[in-house]
């Protein structure tokens, strides 16, 4: 996994870095961004507003759906109430890097 992209290895887990948009006009991988500090994030968008938990259950279920995981496999690693979040999936780091490089190449 190269450092251009938002996912790394942590031991049997992959790290990914996301920033999402709530309240948007529909669910959506957008991509890869760089952030002004430089670090690489995955787009996301959801329709889901961003109260209770509701933006993050929506994130996580879109991750896993695009990915191929259950959504167990997913979980919030940080970022509760920021647009930047850190999703942790558990799985088979090289098949999910590739999943997401893929993604991000459409």
């Amino acid at each position: 996994m190269s450092a251009d992209h938002p996912w790394r290895s942590s031991g049997d887990d992959v790290l990914v870095d996301v920033r999402l948009t709530p309240k948007s006009s529909k669910d959506g991988i957008d991509g890869i961004d760089c952030l002004a500090d430089g670090r690489c994030v995955l787009k996301a968008r959801v329709r889901a507003v961003p109260e209770k938990g509701a933006a993050n259950k929506a994130l996580i279920k879109l991750v896993a759906k695009a990915v191929g995981l259950p959504k167990s496999a997913v979980d919030l690693e940080s970022g509760t109430t920021s647009r930047i979040k850190t999703l942790r999936l558990t799985g088979d780091a090289e098949l999910i890097g590739g999943v997401l490089a893929s993604i991000c190449s459409d």
